[in-house]
């Protein structure tokens, strides 16, 4: 029997390293016996470091990710199960883990969903609490979390994405993550009185939690299953549930008794401008107070405003910047604009004579690998950034607005709108002329040559319409006047 030592917690490297051996060497899963060193054990040396010399073995993707996705699972038996299926895949059963019916490969499958449950609750649960620093010192965050497998290093990667100008540490009792803002480090476990008791935001946070509680719906039972109860004593909101919930029946007793109150009017367009007296008189102000109020979704480089002659003839209005656009700060200037302007110049539009500009003004993404992949903006971050978009308009007072995609023509006018029915001229707004056509990325995104040439000529036509319309287009009421 061979005897096979790995290191305490997720030791992925070790069990690759021994799984390496133990297949060069021929030795099946009945042979060998698994255990883990418990920590702080001298003299323990893992079988794969005695042959370093073996071959690498090439597995199915599929097989290297669940292999990467249980390790970190607390079974002591999850480095048999592996190795069983590692061993059945190498000798030539190459589909075996999509037999959803093989006992081993059950069993791993219900150890990742475990894994990834764990993974999300960490994402979800944890919370950071400022810690004192020495005057002149950065700030800097820790949080407690108690996980049930050893996920910290494959968890944390989320949070220096998330709060990456942050400095912070993750207390768990498997492990400590320590993000300097530049490194992530991993250490010792440590102790929940290491994590600071509480700070000034998040008696703020409590005290907001409370006053939007609604005590006609709560159901203890419900919050249960969707938060256990062992992570409520880490969550600064969930120490004031018990009295909450003791205090529901009353509260909705008084509810009811009570006269129904008027709702307020919405706050009109323009108001929040006005609000913090910063009513832009230009262009150049108004593009200073979309810089400084930063991105409503995190992770953009930089708003993009628009570009072009401040009193143009016809503005383009597209959806979001996309990642080169974020990068340099410009819109339009990726493969759908450079599509753009193709567009533009064969139908007679030069780009410096109109102006371009998007409904969102940051780029929205989902980060896959080295790649950002746009990610579609919601209705409500549409709304976010529309009084942004129409005091653009109101301080260009074009002849002519051009909505590239419904999400453009969504700002414009609040509707959803179908494009293939809509496009063409169209009222867009109050003071303006509208015409609607497709935003040039779906034009990219045709998987046929021959649709794509054919919507492409459609484009064209859209553009020679648009140039023809503003050229005999009066100008607005605005302007006008």
């Amino acid at each position: 029997m061979r005897q096979v030592q790995l290191q305490p917690g997720a030791d992925l490297s070790g069990f690759r390293q021994a799984v390496r051996t133990l297949v060069a060497a021929g030795i099946g899963p009945e042979e060998v016996a698994w255990s883990t060193a418990e920590p702080g054990l001298f003299g323990v040396e893992p079988v794969a470091d005695k042959r370093s010399d073996a071959p690498p073995l090439r597995l199915p993707r599929a097989v290297a990710t669940l292999v990467e996705e249980v390790v970190p699972h607390r079974d002591p038996e999850r480095y048999a199960l592996l190795y069983d299926v590692i061993w059945r895949v190498a000798q030539g059963q190459r589909e075996l883990t999509e037999i959803a019916s093989d006992p081993v490969v059950h069993r791993l499958e219900l150890m990742r969903k475990s894994v990834r449950r764990d993974i999300h609750k960490m994402h979800a649960y944890v919370r950071f609490r400022q810690i004192e620093t020495p005057p002149g010192e950065p700030e800097r965050f820790a949080a407690w979390f108690e996980p049930d497998h050893f996920i910290l290093e494959a968890a944390t990667p989320f949070f220096v994405e998330r709060f990456r100008a942050m400095r912070w540490t993750i207390v768990t009792p498997v492990g400590t993550a320590d993000w300097d803002g530049s490194a992530l480090r991993f250490g010792p476990p440590g102790l929940r009185a290491h994590v600071p008791a509480g700070d000034a935001f998040e008696a703020g946070w409590t005290g907001y939690y409370e006053s939007t509680f609604n005590p006609a719906r709560a159901n203890p039972k419900l919050m249960q299953q969707h938060m256990a109860k062992k992570y409520w004593r880490n969550m600064p909101e969930a120490l004031a549930i018990p009295n909450l919930v003791r205090s529901a029946g009353s509260r909705v007793e008084r509810m009811l008794e009570e006269e129904p109150t008027v709702p307020t009017k919405r706050m009109p367009e323009g108001a929040l401008a006005a609000m913090l007296d910063q009513a832009p008189a230009s262009l150049a102000e108004l593009n200073a107070i979309i810089k400084a109020a930063g991105p409503l979704v995190p992770g953009a480089t930089q708003a993009v405003v628009g570009e072009g002659p401040e009193r143009a003839g016809i503005v383009f209005v597209g959806e979001q910047p996309g990642d080169e656009e974020d990068l340099q700060g410009r819109p339009f200037i990726g493969p759908a604009g450079r599509l753009l302007d193709r567009a533009m110049g064969e139908a007679g539009i030069d780009r410096k004579d109109v102006y371009l500009t998007n409904a969102v003004k940051h780029f929205k993404f989902e980060q896959r690998g080295k790649r950002r992949i746009h990610a579609k903006p919601t209705a409500g971050e549409v709304s976010h950034y529309r009084w942004w978009l129409m005091r653009e308009l109101e301080l260009i007072e074009p002849k002519l607005v051009v909505a590239l995609g419904g999400t453009a023509v969504l700002a414009l006018t609040g509707k959803q709108v179908p494009i293939t029915r809509a496009r063409g001229p169209a009222k867009l707004l109050e003071d303006f002329q509208g015409y609607i056509t497709v935003h040039p990325s779906y034009l990219l995104r045709l998987p046929d040559e021959d649709a794509k040439r054919t919507a492409y000529a459609g484009f064209v036509d859209d553009m020679r319409r648009v140039r023809e319309i503003g050229a005999a287009a009066a100008p607005s009421r605005s302007r006008a006047a």
